[in-house]
């Protein structure tokens, strides 16, 4: 199995598991990466499984009558956000590779007019050209095996002047090798992450312009905390009588992994900005 099935096969256990907003470890991990309770209280309760790593809702300056798309939206968390912001008149698309977060996140759609989501890798999307005002993504840039090749669709899909704002995990320095080659690492947001420098470089031959990567602060060595904690496993889930499936799925060998290692020494949670020049 190759990463990016390993990637789907994973997602998907989490999909159809029972973690929701209404879990207080959940709401509790949201929060902590940037979200408000009143944008969680806002949005359907299974849209949330606590898979974040920053809200790029909050920089994305969002308008009213805009387009906006979300790469690999999972339940539909900042596309229901995004909706609100662009209001009737606009659009907001999710793309995900993962047929079970899509079931879940059109089931959390209902009755939502200006929400659309589409089956697709995120360096393939099947959008037009120049036909998207902002691209945003959450933890999801760094799980792609070609990074280039995202920023290039990204670039394409963007009208002159469009902007790209991600929350994302990013290196500091290069990763041990331990943690660098194994698979758990890579599913778990880490060993797929790039070097801030790179991802600059990146951003800038795709032909982006204004590109800004600011370290958010979080600690990522919830990774490797001892009650069952990670990217959605906080010491409340481990009150829960159904262990995770994130938790166990996509992050439990990954704690056992880096539990030698100071996670905050290589890597980082970002918010990337990025403008697609307005002329040609």
């Amino acid at each position: 199995m190759n990463i990016e099935e390993t990637v789907r096969s994973k997602y998907a256990t989490v999909a159809v598991s029972s973690l929701t907003n209404e879990h207080e470890g959940v709401r509790a991990v949201a929060e902590a990466f940037g979200y408000t309770p009143e944008e969680l209280a806002s949005i359907p309760a299974e849209a949330n499984m606590g898979l974040s790593c920053g809200n790029p809702t909050a920089f994305a300056s969002l308008r009213p009558g805009e387009t906006v798309v979300d790469l690999g939206c999972g339940g539909g968390l900042d596309v229901f956000l995004a909706a609100e912001r662009v209001g009737p008149t606009g659009r907001a698309i999710g793309i995900d590779m993962t047929p079970e977060m899509l079931e879940r996140a059109r089931r959390n759609a209902a009755g939502r007019s200006n929400v659309e989501f589409h089956h697709a890798t995120i360096d393939q999307l099947p959008l037009a050209d120049e036909s998207v005002d902002c691209v945003i993504s959450n933890c999801v840039i760094n799980l792609a095996p070609d990074k280039q090749a995202v920023f290039r669709e990204i670039a394409r899909v963007l009208n002159p002047g469009g902007r790209l704002a991600v929350s994302d995990i990013a290196l500091r320095q290069p990763l041990p090798p331990e943690i660098a080659k194994d698979v758990t690492a890579y599913v778990g947001c880490i060993a797929g992450a790039i070097l801030i420098d790179a991802y600059r470089a990146g951003l800038l031959a795709a032909g982006f312009e204004a590109v800004q990567i600011i370290e958010s602060g979080n600690d990522l060595n919830l990774y490797k905390k001892v009650e069952n904690q990670s990217a959605c496993c906080s010491p409340a889930m481990s009150q829960l009588p159904i262990v995770s499936a994130c938790c166990s799925e996509v992050h439990g060998d990954l704690a056992n992994l880096i539990s030698r290692y100071d996670i905050n020494e290589y890597a980082a949670s970002v918010k990337v900005y990025a403008v697609k020049p307005a002329h040609g």
